[in-house]
Formats: C-alpha cells, structure tokens, sequence
C-alpha cells in the first residue's frame, strides 16, 4: 500500500515507522498542503495534520480520487462541507477522533453504560481528558465524541468546557474537564457520581502506536470502497 502522510508530527512519524514495519510504502510525507500530482501516486492519504489545513488536505484527495483517513481534529464546524464534497467527487473517507482499537472499544462502553445510567437520575455525569501539553484543541476530540455519545443516549442536550467535576450547575450539560501534562498520551475518564457513590470507566493511552496502528487499519480497509465509514464499521461492532 503506498501512502500519504499529510501532517509529519509526532503521529505522522509514528505510522511511518509503523507503516514500513507492516510493509507499506511512505510515497511522501508533508507538513504543507500537497498537490493533486503527488497524491494521485498513492493508494490512500493518512491526515493528521492541523485544524486549518485538515478541510483542504480531504477535499484535496476527494479531487484526486484517493481515499482519506483523517484524524485531525477541531475542524468539525465543516464536517457536513467536507461529506458534501466527499458525496460530490464519489470518495472514500473515515474520519476518527480516535483511530485506537482500545478508545473504540471505550465508545461503546460508554454508550452502553449512558444507556443503563439514564435511569437513575441521581447520578450526575462528568468527562476527564489529559493530554501532552503539545496538544492544541481542547476539549479532545475524543473527550467531545465521548459526551456526545452520552447525550444521544440520555437527558442531557450538551456539554461544557468545565474547571473541575462540580461545576455542574447546569444539570442539562455534561462538563468536560481538559488537563494538559507533560508527556501524556492520553486518558479519559467518566464518572457517575452520586450522594453515595461514584462508578467510573478509564482509558489509558501508553503510547501512540495504538493510535497509529488504528489509522493504518482503517486505511488497509478502506481500499477498494466509495463512501463515509467510520471505526465501527472497520471493526465490525
């Protein structure tokens, strides 16, 4: 499989490495915006690149007819943009706030724990994610597609930047707290609290191997298909 790396950061570099470990070919690897030429050399284009280059990165390979995995993240004001585009030009695409096999295991958790928690009112839900100080947008994408998910399957109609797990004044929204630490991969945290006590799920990032592994999986399973898809559909749950 030859690949587009279209962000060379910390995660292009390691589903580079990881790439050629698996046997693929990096075609080439850019921090900038790359032109129609060059992509059509590929098989497919992995973006993890920044918010204000990730919208023009996937549509520029919609135009080129290369299907586009994309983790980038804080863009998603032009997601219905991009479909529309994707729709338009017969594309492939998957777009993951977290392309870790562990992290969309948790998404199901999660929903299916917001589905059985929505009738015991007298808990009260909160979100935790820590991250590298590198890290850009906060909340995390993963952190807002963890609320979101709990909002479609309870009461509540939103979330919130929040400072801590009691600012929650708004009983209608789900507070999201955002630390940044020194060299974190990346965890996430909800809890339920009540009067009496709390249940908690975790996931822990030990390294980003397991997000680029993901990435890689989706791109070795999109090949060959037209369409939206997402994690769920990679990994068939």
């Amino acid at each position: 499989m030859k690949i587009a790396l279209l962000g060379y950061g910390k995660m292009g570099k390691t589903i580079e490495k990881l790439a050629l470990e698996k046997g693929h070919e990096i075609v080439f690897k850019t921090n900038t915006s790359p032109d129609i030429e060059e992509l059509q050399k590929t098989d497919v284009a992995i973006d993890f690149s920044i918010p204000e280059a990730a919208v023009s990165n996937i549509t520029g390979c919609f135009i080129a007819g290369i299907p586009v995995i994309s983790g980038t993240t804080g863009w998603l004001e032009n997601y219905d943009k991009v479909l529309k585009k994707c729709e338009e030009c017969n594309g492939s695409f998957i777009y993951a706030s977290n392309f870790s096999i562990g992290v969309n295991l948790f998404f199901e958790l999660n929903r299916k724990l917001a589905q059985i928690m929505n009738k015991h009112k007298e808990y009260i839900v909160s979100v935790e994610e820590i991250h590298h100080t590198q890290k850009l947008d906060a909340p995390s994408g993963t952190a807002i597609t963890l609320a979101n998910d709990i909002i479609s399957h309870s009461d509540y109609i939103n979330w919130k930047l929040a400072e801590s797990t009691e600012d929650n004044s708004n009983k209608n929204e789900i507070p999201i707290i955002a630390k940044r630490i020194d060299d974190v991969k990346g965890t996430h945290i909800i809890d339920y609290i009540s009067s009496v006590d709390t249940i908690s799920i975790k996931h822990e990032a030990h390294s980003r191997d397991g997000f680029a592994l993901g990435a890689i999986l989706a791109a070795e399973w999109i090949l060959g298909k037209k369409g939206v898809y997402t994690m769920k559909d990679v990994l068939g749950i």
